[in-house]
């Protein structure tokens, strides 16, 4: 089975890199920049737990060049939903008649639909990656937080399901992945005040104040979610409608209480931050944003996302 990572910058170099490690053919398209550093450096995968993995810049293949998509069996894509429309259209032209699974990794929840739109006839999935990645330095990536890769179900999954198993990356296989989704979008209405914090994630979490903004911006998604019948996933152990009264309480009780929640370590910070430091446009149109098209085909307003 031959994995293509398309756009493989933060998640996709983890994801693809622990696949690696597993013995899985993984090809990375990536941009110059990201090509250049994993030419010189290789990849150094780290994780919570005190994970380190290292691999050498030459068992990684390593491609700028997207036509040779044409010979993928499984598509992960994992690019900024910014770029889902153009590299939807970019696939489309390349794998011409070529039919392989594809999976869009991406924050968010319409990437998967504009895929399906340009690429009529292929197989598109959504999936769901609910941990933190982090860049620490040139081909440096870093786990941050715990969870589950989620990816719609569909015949003969049990090929990514070992492959991913036998990486040590836990993945679920789910009927309703909008549910899905949904949770781990609320999950990241974080990640815009975390960026503006320019704090680590555990050490934001730790300030009462801006776990209060993010109960504020989760409850009001949660609102809307309950007046459009949509019923978020359990991705943590929290159920999800308490996760905004977790935050909103006396630090000690918080501290006590979200162990049992998310396992986050002192290097986890959103992507976002990453995105503001290089000047790079944010997905917050993509993440927040989600939150006022549901307020806009509910007739209501979202002021604390907007």
């Amino acid at each position: 089975m031959k994995i293509y990572i398309y756009g493989a910058g933060s998640i996709g170099c983890y994801l693809g890199g622990r696949l690696v490690v597993a013995g899985n053919d993984v090809t990375f398209i990536t941009r110059p920049r990201i090509h250049a550093e994993l030419s010189q450096f290789g990849l150094v995968l780290t994780d919570y737990l005190g994970k380190k993995i290292k691999l050498a810049p030459h068992q990684l293949k390593l491609t700028t060049d997207p036509t040779q998509i044409v010979d993928a069996d499984v598509v992960f894509i994992c690019v900024k939903s910014a770029a889902t429309e153009q590299v939807a259209h970019e696939i489309k032209e390349y794998l011409g008649a070529k039919t392989p699974l594809i999976i869009g990794f991406q924050n968010g929840l319409s990437n998967v639909p504009i895929l399906k739109r340009v690429l009529q006839g292929q197989m598109i999935l959504e999936g769901m990656v609910p941990f933190n990645v982090a860049t620490q330095e040139a081909g440096h990536y870093h786990q941050g937080t715990s969870g589950a890769l989620s990816v719609k179900q569909y015949p003969n999954q049990n090929l990514l399901e070992n492959a991913f198993q036998k990486a040590g990356l836990e993945i679920v296989f789910e009927k309703d992945m909008l549910a899905v989704q949904w949770a781990k979008l609320l999950l990241n209405l974080n990640n815009s005040i975390n960026a503006l914090s320019k704090k680590p994630l555990k050490e934001q979490l730790s300030i009462r104040k801006y776990r209060q903004c993010v109960a504020m911006a989760q409850q009001e998604a949660l609102a809307l979610l309950d007046s459009a019948q949509i019923k978020p996933a359990k991705l943590t152990a929290v159920p999800t409608h308490l996760i905004p009264k977790l935050l909103s309480l006396p630090n000690p009780l918080f501290k006590l209480l979200s162990r049992k929640m998310l396992a986050i370590d002192p290097l986890a910070r959103s992507s976002m931050q990453d995105d503001l430091i290089a000047g790079c446009p944010t997905e917050v149109d993509w993440i927040n944003g989600e939150v006022l098209k549901l307020a806009e085909q509910c007739g209501r307003q979202a002021p604390i996302n907007a």
